[in-house]
């Protein structure tokens, strides 16, 4: 990430970018905390620039999107024959970081077991490849981490380490959401308008105020992300244009202001529900909606989680009847599985069984669909 730089002049993110730069001249643990996709990741990066340590390597793993099984070894390494696939000696990253920092991303998703050898490398040091018998080594090594989750809410319901919450607490950031800092999304709107007609050498779109009306009420719930995503679709398909917001295409989600007809201002949209509706309202794909910012690591496992629960919930815990339902052909079916699977975010279909009055008869069943 070249020149990372937090875009703003509201007063939510000078506040942030002002204490990241206190935290930054020294080598103080960091935990940053906020939304998924409002740029946890950029403040890291900044932190880590701006710090005595920026000759040093900036190494990021998201705790959510490596199985338990493979996390211990990108962490701490392995040497060779020490399990099935291990080929040859391998440096974990927390060595390949000695003398920079590494960003723990979605560090709320460690299970006990990972947490407790987490615990044990920012008390000590010191690392030991899996499969070693030599003395640990010991590395110098600055940890942030950041996650998406209430950590104090979980350390409260004995899913988080007390212990660990508080040797990474030490300064604590608060990445604010894009509804919190509306004064700043044409800034940002705009400066992606910009980045992508440059990458894609079109010309830049201009805004109408029209458009501009319709972005600063959106909820936005995939954040900047988000935002930076409407940006490249409109850079793309209006190059040159100026943007209405017809051509911003979020007329099918309510905006964050409107008022229902009982005159209560309606309740914002989880991101699981707005990425469901994305799919079974909107026709998009769960390769896009879902896949997609999953392996960029702005969805938790958790996330995933809660939206195939709420798709087996209307299949009555048929997952071939999520093909349709999530829009993706019926031939990706495997591919979903073990997407699922690899990543450990499949959710038992046997529960949500038990909810169907159904009898089971033959004339009940779908043709050419087999059950789970």
């Amino acid at each position: 990430m070249n020149n990372p730089v937090l875009l703003g002049h509201s007063r939510a993110i000078l506040d942030v970018v002002e204490e990241a730069r206190y935290a930054a001249a020294t080598d103080s643990k960091v935990l940053i905390t906020g939304e998924s996709g409002v740029g946890k990741e950029v403040l890291a990066h900044i932190i880590h620039q701006r710090s005595p340590r920026h000759r040093g390597p900036l190494i990021t793993i998201n705790c959510a999107g490596v199985p338990e099984t493979l996390l211990e070894s990108e962490l701490f390494g392995h040497m060779r024959g020490s399990f099935t696939d291990a080929h040859r000696d391998k440096r974990g990253l927390l060595e390949m970081a000695d003398g920079g920092t590494v960003l723990l991303d979605e560090v709320g998703e460690m299970s006990p077991r990972m947490q407790g050898m987490l615990l044990r490398f920012l008390e000590t040091g010191e690392i030991q490849r899996i499969g070693s018998d030599a003395r640990c080594s010991t590395v110098d090594v600055r940890v942030i981490a950041a996650t998406n989750r209430d950590l104090f809410e979980r350390m409260q319901q004995k899913e988080f380490r007390e212990d660990l919450y508080y040797r990474l607490n030490v300064v604590h950031l608060v990445m604010p959401p894009l509804r919190a800092r509306v004064g700043d999304i044409r800034l940002l709107f705009e400066h992606f308008l910009q980045i992508m007609g440059e990458r894609y050498r079109l010309p830049i779109c201009r805004v109408s105020d029209e458009a501009i009306q319709l972005l600063e009420t959106y909820h936005w719930p995939g954040n900047v992300r988000e935002l930076k995503n409407v940006a490249e679709r409109a850079a793309v398909r209006s190059a040159g244009h100026l943007l209405t917001p017809r051509e911003l295409a979020l007329q099918n989600t309510a905006p964050r202001t409107a008022v229902s007809t009982s005159g209560t201002a309606p309740a914002i949209p989880s991101p699981v529900d707005a990425l469901y509706d994305l799919m079974t309202r909107n026709g998009e794909s769960f390769w896009t909606v879902v896949f997609a910012p999953f392996m960029a690591r702005d969805l938790t496992r958790e996330t995933v989680r809660a939206i195939v629960r709420r798709g087996l919930e209307c299949t009555k815990g048929n997952y071939r009847l999520m093909a349709p339902l999530f829009n993706f052909p019926p031939s990706d079916y495997k591919r979903f599985l073990n997407f699922l699977q690899k990543h450990d975010c499949h959710v038992p279909f046997q529960h949500f069984r038990s909810f169907s009055r159904v009898p089971e008869r033959p004339d009940n069943a779908m043709p050419g669909v087999k059950a789970g």
